[in-house]
């Protein structure tokens, strides 16, 4: 069975289990830090594209202490752990207790695997062997996408679908076109105490991810994630030409706010300004009705994989360490 098929039966079958009292009219998105960053597309989705379920994204310690009251019966959780986070985890139970579906999606089996009602395999984005349709992102826009088709129809899902075929390709023809520019930017940017990353829209989840799990934890210096909506309003103040800022340009409708931003970054900023854009990655290969909606798919990805990668080698820091993620009481 495809992860396809397989998201689909899961969608199915909640629905079917649900149908009797009143069916799904809310689903949550639960992870923490990449996990919880690789939901967004799957949120971002739900957002523009629902109508009939409403559609929110937790990380998993805010999901445990402050659970929404609304979720119930008529909820269907989403719980995304490579490994089984203890966090996610407990939220998975916290779930269940108020009566919510709940489903992981994992790598690894763990507690989370045991606690969920179904589950489904996902490929680590940070393996260069894995399918990049497959990654955990990929699998829960999936679903998203499936929620919305089997509830009240999504006029794009055969498009949607077929755009699943290329986000592979795309990828690996991605990988070789920034790798030369990824050497480039890290030699530039090595000495920089503070890297500023910034997306909007579709894409600055993939910012965020960057920022917190590829610069800060696994290279362990500074980064600040910016929304390039919010750029004019202060963030803006910080920009000179020894600044290090690695801005993200989407496909979609939030592109003209990330081109208003390498408008403004190209006028006051220096050399260690760096701009990456959806288009040049290979976006334009999907549809426009649905392109918008594969940016985390692409951006992420090659944002740990090639970027993130270049960075440690020239910085000579080995992006699997750390100073206190496994190694000390927290």
């Amino acid at each position: 069975m495809t992860t396809r098929e397989q998201v689909s039966d899961i969608i199915k079958n909640v629905l079917a289990d649900r149908s009797a009292s009143g069916g799904i009219r809310r689903v949550v998105w639960i992870g923490a830090g990449g996990s919880n960053g690789g939901n967004y597309p799957a949120q971002y989705f739900m957002e523009h594209e629902a109508r009939d379920i409403v559609s929110a994204m937790y990380t998993s310690s805010e999901f445990v202490y402050a659970t929404p009251g609304y979720v119930d019966a008529s909820t269907l959780v989403v719980a995304v752990s490579m490994r089984g986070t203890a966090e996610t985890i407990e939220a998975a139970r916290v779930a269940k207790k108020r009566g919510a579906a709940t489903v992981a999606v994992y790598v690894d089996e763990s507690g989370l695997t045991e606690v969920c009602d179904y589950r489904v395999r996902y490929d680590s984005l940070a393996l260069d062997e894995s399918d990049m349709a497959r990654t955990n992102s990929a699998v829960v826009l999936m679903m998203a996408m499936e929620l919305v088709q089997q509830t009240e129809g999504y006029e794009q899902y055969k498009t949607a679908m077929a755009a699943f075929d290329v986000v592979d390709p795309i990828y690996r023809k991605a990988v070789e076109y920034a790798t030369p520019l990824a050497a480039s930017w890290a030699e530039r940017n090595a000495s920089r105490p503070t890297i500023n990353v910034m997306g909007s829209g579709p894409a600055f989840a993939a910012a965020y991810v960057f920022s917190i799990c590829n610069i800060q934890e696994m290279l362990q210096i500074d980064s600040c994630t910016i929304n390039s909506c919010e750029f004019f309003h202060g963030p803006f103040e910080i920009l000179d030409k020894r600044t290090s800022l690695f801005q993200l340009v989407s496909v979609g409708r939030c592109r003209p706010v990330d081109e208003r931003a390498v408008a403004f970054l190209k006028q006051y900023g220096g050399e260690n300004v760096y701009i990456l854009d959806g288009k040049e990655l290979g976006l334009n290969d999907i549809p426009d009705s649905v392109s918008e909606y594969f940016n985390h798919l692409i951006f992420s990805p090659i944002l740990n994989n090639v970027y993130m990668r270049a960075l440690s080698a020239v910085t000579r820091k080995d992006y699997l360490t750390r100073r206190y993620m496994w190694k000390v009481p927290y």
